[in-house]
């Protein structure tokens, strides 16, 4: 099958990646330095279980999405109409748009700009862009993904190519399980710059966080969403099993960028303000991180030097979707 991976990061890398491995004409569209690389040299793929040069096609122009019958959609939530837009007048009319990208809402805001079928999938994957054409694999891969007219062919052509995948009837629950875990998570690693296993050992963070899954949780609930599973224990079991992680937003937020908070805690505020519901404690972390993301340069690290200096560097290596 050919394959467009719009917005070639580090997760539309590793998936884009996966699937050339295994045998598909896989193009990248990303940024000019990793597309320059991956034309001379093709994408390294640098997992946990193999390491491999892997030739695709890359490129800058969304145009190259023309032929494609599967789209990888892993832009930027803060990008993505015009992302869209940009890619609309290439696309094939039966191609299938799918959403790999955090927050909840973003397959139907693909659907106000596109004709094409749009599906959604939550990501699961921890990677990072560890230089030019280099993607840094460090755990899990796998994918939820919802109904499509070709759900069992794309859920097969990911399992084939080493990629485990769930199709589920409540996608809108899966997404909203991962928004919860983002919002528990993502603003509090990157107003303190901390990974998450030190994080949750702050006094007074799980409190916090419990706050943060209650009004997260009300407002699902008033929207009419059953988020499958104990969404408490999951927010407790990602710190032990990740725990050296940065969030994306602390990434971002270090590197002096626009983050995605809108998306996470800010979508979170506004649903409630909406339906009537108080979020003050999602309230407060989006006006933090937002404060935070106004500044024109990266995040200073704390202390000018020494262990912080590579905290600072650590949050600029290391990315968890």
């Amino acid at each position: 099958m050919k394959i467009a991976v719009m917005g070639a990061g580090a997760v539309g890398c590793y998936y884009g990646g996966m699937l050339a491995r295994a045998g598909h004409a896989v193009t990248l569209i990303g940024r000019p330095q990793h597309v320059d690389a991956v034309s001379r040299h093709g994408l390294f793929l640098d997992t946990q279980s193999f390491q491999a040069h892997v030739p695709m096609q890359a490129s800058i122009d969304a145009s190259a999405v023309d032929g494609a019958k599967l789209v990888l959609f892993c832009v930027k939530s803060t990008d993505t109409e015009s992302a869209a837009a940009e890619m609309a007048l290439q696309l094939e009319p039966d191609a299938l748009v799918l959403s790999l990208q955090n927050g909840v809402d973003n397959a139907e805001r693909l659907r106000s700009v596109l004709r094409q079928e749009v599906a959604a999938a939550v990501v699961y994957v921890a990677t990072e862009m560890a230089g030019p054409g280099h993607v840094k694999h460090h755990g899990r891969g796998d994918l939820v993904i919802g109904p499509t007219t070709i759900s069992h062919e794309v859920a097969t052509l990911f399992t084939d190519a080493g990629v485990p995948v769930q199709v589920s009837d409540n996608l809108g629950g899966a997404l909203w399980a991962k928004l919860i875990l983002n919002c528990a998570y993502n603003a509090l690693s990157a107003i303190s710059q901390l990974p998450y296993g030190r994080l949750v050992q702050g006094e007074g963070v799980e409190a916090v966080m419990r706050d943060v899954v209650r009004e997260c949780l009300c407002v699902a609930q008033r929207e009419g969403v059953t988020v499958p599973g104990d969404v408490w224990e999951a927010v407790q079991r990602l710190a032990s099993t990740m725990p050296t992680q940065f969030s994306s937003t602390a990434q971002d937020l270090s590197r002096g960028k626009r983050s995605e908070i809108d998306h996470l805690n800010g979508y979170v505020l506004h649903r409630g303000e909406a339906l009537g519901i108080a979020t003050p404690v999602n309230r407060v972390l989006h006006a933090l991180v937002k404060l935070l993301e106004g500044h024109s340069a990266p995040v200073a690290s704390p202390g000018g030097g020494g262990a912080s200096d590579s905290l600072a560097r650590e949050v600029n290596r290391k990315r968890i979707r």
